[in-house]
């Protein structure tokens, strides 16, 4: 007898740094994708970042998602490596939670989750969001690199041309559902710039 198939699970991170709009376009794709399972993980000063940035309150960013979980219950599924998942996004990065990735500290359910991600050899893909960058920032990124993680700032790709901060947005989106191997229709891909007849080398 054949078994039915399992959602594929993605856990969406959201922490304190500003850009609090990748994690929410992110978690709407996502709701979107046939097949697609996502969990939420909001620390602390994500919620406030949230409500700063997006006027957003807790039930409305929870019911974007499949399943949400409290950053302080170390005992959620997701803080098992028995939780079977794709992988996982945090949408923004603060560098306080690329810290704690980075030095396994696993404080609370969010860079456990992270942590258990690692661990178990699955895609962790980190939207660090600050700038400028002092040394420890750096290091902190070839430490989580090292360890398997890949650290994805969200870059305006102004070759595409956009026209709105949306665009902007789902152009950085876009590239992450590129890494976790979803398929999707928010920006145009590239195809090659056409050269004119005058154009020589």
């Amino acid at each position: 007898m054949d078994l039915p198939s399992a959602p594929q699970r993605i856990i969406v991170g959201i922490s304190g740094a500003s850009g609090a709009v990748y994690g929410v376009r992110l978690l709407q794709v996502l709701r979107e994708c046939p097949g697609v399972q996502s969990h939420l993980v909001v620390s602390d000063a994500g919620w406030r970042t949230l409500r700063h940035e997006l006027g957003m309150e807790r039930p409305a960013v929870e019911a974007l998602a499949h399943q949400a979980h409290d950053a302080r219950n170390v005992g959620a599924s997701i803080a098992s490596g028995s939780f079977q998942c794709a992988g996982m996004v945090v949408a923004p990065c603060s560098m306080r939670t690329l810290a704690s990735v980075a030095h396994g500290l696993s404080d609370n359910l969010l860079t456990r989750a992270a942590d258990v991600v690692l661990k178990e050899r699955r895609r962790l893909i980190l939207m660090a969001r600050e700038t400028p960058l002092h040394l420890g920032h750096l290091r902190n990124m070839v430490s989580v690199t090292e360890m398997g993680a890949i650290v994805c700032p969200p870059m305006p790709a102004f070759y595409l041309r956009p026209q709105s901060v949306a665009d902007i947005v789902d152009a950085s989106v876009a590239r992450v559902l590129d890494l976790l191997g979803l398929p999707h229709a928010l920006t145009q891909r590239w195809t090659g710039e056409e050269k004119s007849g005058s154009d020589s080398n």
